[in-house]
């Protein structure tokens, strides 16, 4: 997911990427993915930019799309075991249209019937 709370302070403050790239010792290219969250921004480098932005951590921050569901999954019937599960969030938002689409669906047909 797109940082744009990140985006939006780095631009306020006039800055490139190539200096906040600077500052955490990473390549413009690889800052660019951690903009547009294809890569991972860790607590260090959330910390380093909200010092180089000059702003509260909290001001930037946004954290990764995923969240962990955990299932218990009894599949063989002798062994109950915890799995988890990391989902991104836009996923889970696409199911959760798709089975209240599905829901209607099945609606319309009971009525039909």
């Amino acid at each position: 997911m797109e940082k744009t709370k990140l985006i939006e302070t780095r631009k306020l403050k006039g800055l490139s990427q190539s200096f906040l790239a600077e500052k955490l010792c990473v390549t413009v290219s690889n800052y660019n993915r951690r903009e547009r969250g294809q890569t991972k921004i860790s607590r260090d480098e959330w910390q380093k930019l909200a010092n180089a932005l000059e702003v509260p951590l909290e001001e930037i921050y946004e954290p990764e799309e995923s969240q962990v569901f955990i299932f218990n999954d009894s599949a063989t019937g002798n062994v109950n075991s915890i799995i988890n599960y990391n989902v991104p969030l836009s996923m889970w938002e696409t199911q959760k249209k798709y089975i209240e689409k599905l829901e209607q669906e099945i609606q319309k047909l009971k009525d039909s019937l």
